[in-house]
């Protein structure tokens, strides 16, 4: 099964090789026919802390690294 991808802003870079990144999606409401925005934050494995709070990168599902990390940056976006 392939990882899957997503795009996102960093919120966070306080733990050591980690980042919390913002993932923001939007959907049509079913009933009210109106776009509705929802974001998720995912803990993402940095190894070597290169990135910063408020930079969007691109973090891919991997194998879990603690308890919360299942996602590793890949890189940043527009670089």
């Amino acid at each position: 099964m392939p990882r899957r991808v997503m795009q996102g802003t960093i919120v966070s870079d306080k733990g050591d090789k980690t980042v919390v990144v913002q993932v923001e999606r939007t959907y049509l409401h079913p009933l009210l026919k109106k776009t509705v925005r929802r974001s998720a934050k995912f803990h993402a494995h940095d190894e070597a802390n290169a990135y910063k709070a408020g930079e969007v990168v691109t973090i891919q599902e991997c194998p879990p690294k603690s308890k919360l990390k299942r996602w590793e940056v890949v890189g940043r976006v527009g670089a």
